[in-house]
């Protein structure tokens, strides 16, 4: 996986208990338009078509670590796996994951495959187990 990008608004939602990334329901929302560091909510995104497998919102994925270690926060997602059923998803380029549980779905990182990706029917897309942020 790519290394993640944190959106810039993070940090004050972290200050002004925004987050509990310890229990607050995590999504996924996938793109094909490029996000900015300067966007803080999902509606600040163009999300892809809700369609075959993909709903509106993204899916959950679920925390597997969330600590600190000498000073330094990391928060670990568990794998979570995105399947086409009766048609394609697609395509999106950027993995969005966001904060559910918070009143406006703050945003919080994101990282870039690089290239676009539509997924045929049946075909499945799975994001690896992985730090998705670290804070010192």
């Amino acid at each position: 996986m790519a290394t993640p990008t944190k959106f810039n608004s993070l940090g004050e939602a972290l200050a002004e208990k925004v987050h509990d990334l310890s229990s607050d329901t995590l999504k996924i929302a996938l793109t094909n338009t490029a996000p900015t560091a300067s966007n803080s909510q999902l509606s600040d995104l163009t999300e892809i078509t809700a369609a075959n497998g993909y709903s509106a919102g993204g899916f959950a994925i679920t925390v597997s670590s969330s600590s600190q270690s000498g000073g330094t926060y990391s928060l670990v997602l568990n794998a979570a796996t995105l399947t086409a059923s009766g048609g394609s998803i697609g395509p999106f380029r950027y993995v969005v994951l966001y904060n559910d549980t918070a009143t406006n779905d703050e945003l919080i990182a994101y990282f870039d495959r690089g290239v676009e990706l539509t997924l045929a029917d049946t075909e499945s897309y799975t994001i690896d187990s992985a730090t998705w942020l670290q804070i010192s």
